[in-house]
């Protein structure tokens, strides 16, 4: 046989040959392969802010389907390396909707981002933790933190007013650093707290106006002023972002305290980049915003001597008198025009491993009332540091300082009680030391001149936590913190004006120290399974303690007035001190279970035990769970057809139901108290001793609120229209009320477990892109919201309290009425004829020009009984609840022009006013309301207002002083311009703002007082919408600039 050399050939020489042939080629495939991998595609960009074409740091860039990755730097470029093109782009970061973008070509892309109308549509903040909103089960708001920070307002919680559906936001007192009130779905409880729980940066924080005030102010008598808010010691600069929790599975994770609704405020923390420097700073103007429309000189001249002679007197000024008066403008002589003005400065910046942010902040605002302000200093910092790939560390220090000059509250309503006759000063340059008519009156202009009334609060609320992962979604969590409240008062009231003249000059002293400790432990586990099985687990435990304490020492008859209050020991009096101390603890378990399937099924579950000090000891611990679903509607395959059609872009259900608690009521409550008292032994010495005030009760418990919601979020065009609806149903158990008991027990009333409130609503929060143009875009956003609240039970065989501080505004607590409803006379005009008068009127010698009280009943039928009595003829005059609620603002862009305008307004709801019930006294002995000037006489029987008297000593509580409290209010308007990049680059700044607002420019309203939004009594929910005449609002107008480096 031939050898096949070729074929085969050599054995040896053919493995040879093949190796050297196809390694070589092997070889050459490698290399090829490893080129093309070194040869990788550069895919880079820019992300800006559509609207100002502004860079966009820290934005998320990540590649579809796969594990690639990075973020935009500071000037919003990024980078990164793919193997192949086309690829697809996802983009986004929290406050701007998400971007897809596909990339064909190896060339720079231009990426524009647009600002979410909800700002954190991506993520909200909840109880321990974030959640995706698409996720969220609950009822939740988020708010506009910028508009928040361009409203002008000293404190953040002022400014939500018609921000969120279901939360009604009035402010008790245009004071500045004043505070305001809020409800979230109605009110609760009649006696104990109805505010929200705030948690700042996961702090939980009860609001209480109390714990900035230690009682010194006034040389520690009776009105005392305004209360400041201890909220206005948080720079709304350092605000990231605000949500509102609502419903009870979203707030049950917080059990006894979750009741009234959940204020979550996260602050500024570092993000990864260059640092970044901000200045921003305004200045403004500040007016009453409306005044009282009084008599003249003239007017009151010939009003007192009407009043004279209706009582049986001779007149006191002649005609030629009358013509010759002039008189004072007291109202005009303690308002102002004050300035306001803030300045702050911001630094963030970090790497991946550490990041910080640090701010300081200065405000100062002058009060419209004459010798009143408020300054504020703020300090932050908030370090996040990244020790490894599983350990975290974080710390936030929030520190403020204000310092605060307050009036006592009554002091322009006494100022408008004072005669325009009287001067402020004499003859010899002195002041006028009282109302000459009103002896009990002193001068309030030498007041606010001369006495000093300074209130300085610290506050340092401060927190470090530490989170490590110990497996792969598995992640350990606590968290320690203090809220440290320490305010001093000083107070001297000297000797030379009438306040100060009895005792010889009043200096008072006085401080209040409020420290509360927190500790958390938090485990959390997140779990995905095939995709479509996403779990959350959530489990801890927390224990928090408040304790609080303060003294007051008082001083008179001083020598003279120049050491004031910095000497006690130099006056010859010294008055009674006073001290207090107390202290409350609470000890919590907590659990929270989320699972969704595919995007599509949403359910939660949550559950919570508190241990609270506060309660009796048989019923200390409380438990509150917590049940949620939804459906992403709109996911459906079935649906898709219908989904298309009606342009639907997002379709989910909720319905949620849990049970939360409300503990804020007084420590010691359940306790027997001793009391010191003072008794006299029979040569006259004074000995100490103790004795029980309170009837102890080892049952008390929780006030309970069990709640129902349900609601959908509904998206059209692309979301360019977004509809979030919600309706709830509230019950609240177990009330915490005084019950009267027989006075053999020695005691007057006894705190116990009783009755009910119901609450009921709907809620509309509607978002629109109305116009989307390169150059122009319109959005507006819509809140509205209903709340119908009910006094369903009290204490067997009650239908109604009478509570005795309340008598004189005319306030009941009654079942089947509204919280808030007004008890008293209904009347008709005037008596015009003697005929009309009743055989026994309500005030003696009434006659014809007098106020006609109705008859309504008295008989045992209840038909009229000829007789004015308050058995049988007081009924329901009114309430303090609205209608309806709402805010209404328009968002509007035409290059680098922004125009921002916001309305909210109220409807439906009334007002005692206590405040015009004084102004309308017709003794002659003070002035009164412009509109009295057409008072009934012989020669003006058609008269509107009653005759004055001298001798009258009844102004009774009727719906005479029941006024429509319903208003629209131009809130803010402001006009902003952002100058061009190509300018603002040339000086080396990123973003340079100019801004100028207005707020309360317009409010329509039919209300004669200063003010329709007002609330006297703050967040006692048995008195409401009382006006007693206290700090009257401001409209401002203010100028600012924000600058970024």
């Amino acid at each position: 046989m031939a050898k096949l050399p070729f074929i085969f050939g050599n054995g040896k020489t053919f493995l040879n040959n093949s190796l050297r042939k196809y390694g070589v080629l092997f070889l050459f495939a490698v290399l090829t392969t490893l080129a093309a991998r070194a040869q990788q595609i550069e895919v880079s960009g820019k992300i800006l802010e559509e609207g100002t074409k502004l860079p966009v740091i820290g934005a998320t860039v990540k590649v579809k389907g796969q594990q690639l990755g990075t973020v935009s730097d500071a000037t919003g470029e990024f980078r990164l390396k793919v193997r192949t093109l086309p690829v697809t782009l996802n983009v986004s970061i929290v406050g701007y909707r998400p971007q897809e973008i596909d990339v064909y070509e190896a060339e720079p892309t231009t990426i524009y981002l647009t600002e979410d109308q909800n700002r954190l549509s991506t993520v909200v903040v909840i109880g321990y933790g974030t959640q995706k909103r698409s996720d969220f089960t609950g009822s939740l708001s988020s708010i506009s933190v910028p508009q928040i920070k361009e409203s002008g307002q000293t404190s953040f919680v002022n400014a939500l007013q018609g921000l969120a559906s279901g939360v009604q936001v009035t402010q008790t007192s245009g004071a500045p650093g004043g505070a305001s009130t809020i409800r979230i779905r109605g009110g609760n409880s009649i006696t104990g707290g109805n505010e929200p729980l705030y948690v700042i940066d996961g702090f939980p924080v009860y609001n209480n106006t109390s714990d900035a005030n230690a009682g010194a102010l006034n040389g520690g008598l009776a009105d005392a002023g305004t209360r400041i808010n201890p909220l206005s010691s948080i720079n709304p600069e350092d605000i990231e972002s605000i949500d509102i929790l609502k419903d009870a599975s979203s707030t049950a994770i917080y059990g006894s305290r979750g009741a009234n609704g959940v204020i979550i405020i996260t602050t500024k923390r570092g993000k990864t980049g260059v640092g970044k420097v901000t200045y921003t700073g305004s200045y403004g103007v500040q007016q009453v915003a409306h005044k009282i429309d009084l008599l003249s000189g003239k007017e009151w001249a010939q009003y007192k001597n009407d009043a004279l002679i209706n009582a049986g007197k001779s007149p006191l000024y002649t005609q030629t008198d009358i013509n010759a008066l002039n008189g004072t403008d007291w109202q005009n002589a303690l308002l102002r025009d004050a300035s306001i003005q803030s300045h702050n400065i911001g630094i963030i910046g970090g790497t991946d491993k550490n990041k910080y942010s640090v701010s300081v902040g200065y405000l100062d605002q002058q009060g419209i009332i004459i010798n009143t302000g408020y300054k504020r200093y703020n300090a932050r910092v908030a370090l996040d540091s990244k020790v490894n790939e599983k350990f975290t560390l974080g710390v936030n220090f929030n520190n403020s300082y204000s310092t605060s000059e307050i009036a006592p509250d009554g002091i322009l309503k006494n100022a408008l009680f004072f005669s325009p006759l009287a001067s402020i000063y004499d003859n010899a340059g002195n002041y006028t030391l009282s109302n000459p008519y009103i002896t009990t009156q002193g001068n309030p202009v030498a007041y606010l001149n001369e006495a000093t009334n300074i209130s300085k609060t610290n506050r340092l609320l401060s927190s470090g936590f530490g989170e490590y992962e110990i497996i792969k979604g598995l992640k350990a969590k606590f968290l320690i913190g203090a809220d440290l409240i320490y305010n001093k008062q000083n107070s001297y009231i000297p000797s030379t004006i009438l306040d100060g003249q009895t005792y010889g000059g009043l200096a008072s002293v006085g401080f209040k120290s409020v420290s509360n400790v927190l500790n958390e432990n938090t485990i959390t586990y997140n779990k995905t399974i095939a995709n479509k099985h996403n779990l959350e687990f959530l489990g801890g435990f927390t224990q928090q303690q408040s304790v609080a304490e303060g003294a007051v020492a008082r001083s008179s008859k001083f020598t003279n007035d120049v050491v004031e209050y910095n000497d006690l020991a130099s006056g010859a009096t010294l008055q009674t001190p006073s001290s207090v101390y107390s202290k409350w603890t609470l000890l919590s378990y907590l659990g929270r279970a989320t699972y969704n399937y595919n995007q599509k099924y949403f359910a939660s579950v949550s559950f919570r035990a508190d241990g609270s000090s506060r309660l009796g000891r048989n019923n200390r611990w409380g438990y509150f769970p917590s049940l949620s679903f939804a459906w992403q509607a709109d996911k459906e395959v079935f649906l898709n057809k219908f989904v298309e059609s009606a342009k639907i872009s997002k379709l989910k259900f909720r319905a949620s139901a849990g049970t939360t608690g409300s503990q804020e009521i007084a420590p010691y409550q359940s306790l027997s108290v001793l009391t010191a008292y003072t008794y006299p032994t029979a040569t006259g010495t004074l000995i100490t001793g103790y004795s029980s005030s309170q009837i102890p009760n080892p049952d008390l418990k929780w006030e309970t609120t069990n709640q129902y919601n349900a609601g959908f979020d509904i998206g059209f065009f692309k979301d360019r229209i977004n509809l979030v609806f919600d309706a709830y149903y509230k019950k609240t158990n177990d009330l915490l009320l005084a019950v009267a008991v027989p006075l053999s027990s020695g005691y007057t009333s006894s705190l116990q477990n009783i009755g009910s409130v119901g609450n009921k609503g709907l809620e509309v929060t509607l978002n629109t892109e109305n116009i989307k143009t390169k150059n122009f875009t319109w959005t507006t956003d819509i809140t509205y919201s209903i709340n119908r609240n009910k006094v369903l039970s009290l204490n067997e065989g009650t239908k109604q309290i009478f509570v005795a501080s309340e008598i004189q505004t005319g306030n009941a607590i009654i079942v089947g009425q509204p919280l808030g409803t007004f008890w008293g006379y209904k009347t008709d005009g005037l008596y015009r004829n003697t005929s009309e008068i009743p055989t026994t009127p309500l005030i003696a010698n009434t006659k014809v020009g007098d106020v006609k009280y109705l008859d309504l009943g008295g008989n045992a039928d209840g038909s009229p009984d000829g007789k004015i009595t308050q058995a049988g003829d007081q009924t329901t005059i009114g309430n303090a609840q609205p209608d309806f609620i709402f805010g209404f603002t328009n968002n509007l862009r035409y290059k680098n022009f922004d125009l921002s305008i916001f309305l909210n307004g109220s409807v439906g709801n009334q007002i005692y006013s206590y405040f015009l019930q004084q102004l309308m006294t017709p003794t002659g002995y003070q002035n009164v309301i412009g509109g009295f000037a057409d008072h009934y006489t012989a020669d003006n029987t058609s008269a509107r207002y009653q005759r004055p008297n001298e001798n009258i000593t009844t102004n009774a509580v009727s719906d005479l002083y029941v006024y429509n409290a319903s208003y629209l209010r131009l809130k803010s308007l402001t006009l902003g311009y952002t100058l061009p990049k190509s300018l603002t680059k040339k000086i080396k700044i990123e973003k340079l703002r100019i801004y100028a607002t207005g707020n309360n420019l317009l409010t329509i309203t039919s209300y004669p007082g200063f003010d329709p939004e007002v609330n006297f009594y703050d967040s006692n929910s048995s008195r409401q919408g009382v006006d007693f005449g206290s700090y009257p609002s401001s409209k401002t107008y203010t100028a600012g600039v924000s600058i970024t480096f």
